[in-house]
């Protein structure tokens, strides 16, 4: 992914409110396949990691891109947005 297509996705991430949110017990095997399924109806991912969580946002969005096969698009603070192509239900066309 290059820095247009980074940008134009987190563009996007903007409108769209969190899907999930982590909290005290951090990257549990339920939240990454509730991830994972959640790519299935959408392609852009936004996750809230709770203020009781005391784990690193950066380090669990880049173990949840590896778990679900996705890509970050961007850590902000205590939010993380993932990217995943639908390569059957393409929604997001993105910049060359």
């Amino acid at each position: 992914m290059n820095s247009r297509q980074r940008a134009f996705l987190k563009g996007l991430a903007q409108n769209i409110d969190s899907t999930f949110q982590i909290g005290k017990n951090a990257l549990s095997p339920e939240i990454t396949e509730a991830v994972r399924e959640s790519f299935n109806t959408r392609e852009l991912v936004k996750i809230t990691v709770l203020k009781n969580c005391m784990d690193d946002p950066k380090s669990m969005a880049q173990m949840l891109a590896e778990r679900t096969g996705s890509e970050v698009v961007q850590v902000i603070g205590k939010k993380i947005v993932l990217y995943k192509e639908d390569k059957d239900n393409k929604k997001i066309i993105l910049p060359n």
